[in-house]
């Protein structure tokens, strides 16, 4: 509940940040770049799933191919109580995996050839969980809607800081430019880091969520030591940087400082271990 009033939170706020465009360029602006931006995402939240699979050479698996896999999919659906999801298996050394689909009845799931050899079935179980919380939250929706808003102050800024640089709008109600110039550079960095906000907010969600659909918080807390260590250490993938908020740890990431992690795309990996042993401690204690 805490990380949903979060979202909530986080989406006012990039909403605010839009209507003070408004305030500066007037209604008309604000509500043709923010349909464009929601044309782009429109695109984006209907077929970012293929998009995303090719990207990463991900290929469709059959039951036959493995039952090992499939059997503990369907068993975490049906706890979760959402349909089957497609299984999909990444070409890929790096352990990883990420979930997919604009709604749980065109869900899917892809894991790595790496995730597969280096996790043991339980901590694989907490990971599959993971990625079907996701898809129960409907992530992709919230993330969606929070990439058009942002996109669209982005547009906007852009427009702005030309507007301030060459002048624009000679009547006495246009923007002072340099207040305008200001706000076009400040509002998308402040959109970025909101959005990333909603980001590593879902990945909490999905946490909570995930452990809960198992049973079994210290499953999911071990594999995600594990796949911190394999992400340093291993190979990065390979794809577009731009899917990273996909995977269940960033499958790009490297040695990052304080500053670099502000717009991280996952909370801090401890933060994450450490919320998931409190649950198997409160779990114990009840």
């Amino acid at each position: 509940m805490k990380n949903q009033i979060k979202t909530i939170l986080f989406l006012g706020v990039l909403s605010a940040i839009l209507i003070g465009f408004g305030g500066l360029l007037g209604r008309g602006w604000v509500v043709g770049f923010t349909l464009l931006a929601v044309a782009m995402n429109f695109v984006a939240y209907f077929w970012s799933d293929r998009i995303v699979l090719r990207m990463h050479r991900a290929q469709p698996v059959s039951e036959t191919q493995a039952p090992r896999l499939y059997a503990i999919v369907r068993d975490l659906s049906m706890r979760a109580e959402i349909p089957m999801p497609r299984v999909f298996v990444i070409p890929d050394a790096q352990p990883n995996a990420f979930a997919t689909g604009r709604n749980p009845a065109h869900g899917v799931v892809a894991v790595t050839d790496g995730i597969l050899q280096l996790l043991t079935e339980r901590e694989l179980r907490g990971v599959l969980a993971h990625e079907l919380a996701h898809i129960k939250n409907r992530d992709i929706l919230v993330s969606t809607i929070a990439a058009a808003v942002a996109g669209a102050i982005s547009f906007i800024g852009n427009m702005l800081q030309w507007t301030a640089i060459f002048g624009g709008g000679g009547d006495d109600d246009a923007p002072n430019p340099l207040a305008a110039l200001v706000l076009a550079i400040v509002a998308p960095i402040a959109a970025t880091l909101v959005q990333l906000g909603i980001s590593r907010s879902r990945e909490f969600l999905a946490d909570e969520t995930g452990a809960r659909i198992c049973g079994d918080p210290e499953a999911l807390a071990s594999a995600l030591e594990k796949l911190e260590y394999a992400a340093h250490r291993v190979a990065p993938m390979t794809g577009a940087p731009a899917t990273a908020s996909l995977f269940i740890v960033n499958p790009f990431s490297g040695t990052r400082g304080a500053f670099v992690s502000l717009f991280s795309t996952h909370p801090a990996m401890a933060e994450r271990i450490k919320r998931l042993r409190g649950m198997q401690l409160v779990r114990y204690a009840a």
